[in-house]
């Protein structure tokens, strides 16, 4: 009996480690996926700045059209 009890709470336990490391996983992949769109995001953002600057546009139309900060697009720039 007693033995029945400890094979059933170590059960519990193991399946609540495996519960906790499945949620774990799911966490950081979603986690990298926002990371890389954000990466993503902001790749186009200075893609397009830089098209801008070429076409000689206002720093501060370039600002209002990527969101980027104008530290940002004069580093560009340079």
């Amino acid at each position: 009996m007693a033995g029945n009890l400890l094979m059933s709470v170590s059960k519990d336990e193991q399946e609540r480690a495996i519960f906790r490391s499945r949620r774990m996983y799911q966490s950081d992949r979603e986690s990298d996926i926002a990371t890389a769109e954000d990466r993503g995001e902001l790749r186009r953002a200075f893609a397009i700045a830089c098209n801008m600057l070429k076409r000689n546009r206002p720093i501060d139309e370039i600002i209002e059209d990527t969101g980027l900060t104008r530290k940002e697009v004069e580093n560009l720039s340079v």
